[in-house]
């Protein structure tokens, strides 16, 4: 019975890999490889599928485009015994640096349309979420063009060092220790 379900937002098709926009996904991805885990395409749930940790842990990787991220959210949660705070899902986020990392429980969507989305589709804002900063292009005109571009060189090595610390503090999130994970990813 899975206790937790991680969720990687970001578009699908190659020209999409390695944006701003797909970090979640690529995070997602980069964290199941470290885990050794083997995903499936499950067309019930429009996303490619896997557990770990004794089927404790499930990570899905939405086949659909950040803007429908909510319509596989609320089909894992109708197929699964998993509930909203079940939910774990790892996104982009403007109004943190490049490679900063926060875990929240609840709150609002900031401007993230895949965030909107599953707020929309599951009825509520009560799930956890593993914002990583891509920080802000300085005007709100030049979001759209910002989050669909490649990070630079030097935000890639700052994004690279944070995910060794999300790595670090995985274990404890995977045992529902957000607070103490949280704690040690700033200190």
């Amino acid at each position: 019975m899975s206790k937790l379900c991680f969720v990687g937002i970001g578009n699908p098709g190659l020209k999409y890999n390695d944006t701003k926009h797909n970090v979640g996904k690529d995070w997602l991805i980069k964290l199941s490889n470290y885990y050794n885990v083997d995903f499936l395409y499950k067309e019930k749930v429009d996303a490619k599928i896997a557990s770990s940790h004794n089927d404790e842990v499930k990570w899905v990787i939405p086949s659909n485009y950040v803007n429908n991220t909510g319509e596989t959210v609320k089909k894992i949660l109708r197929y699964s015994n998993l509930t909203n705070e079940n939910i774990v899902v790892l996104h982009d986020d403007l109004d943190l640096n490049p490679g900063e990392i926060k875990i929240k429980l609840g709150g609002g969507h900031g401007g993230h349309n895949g965030l909107r989305d599953i707020f929309k589709k599951i009825g509520t804002k009560d799930f956890y979420r593993i914002r990583i900063g891509i920080g802000h292009p300085g005007n709100k005109d030049d979001v759209t063009d910002w989050v669909l571009t490649k990070f630079k060189s030097n935000d890639k090595k700052v994004l690279d060092d944070s995910f060794i610390n999300l790595i670090n503090v995985f274990d404890l999130i995977c045992e529902n220790k957000f607070n103490e994970a949280q704690l040690k990813l700033h200190s």
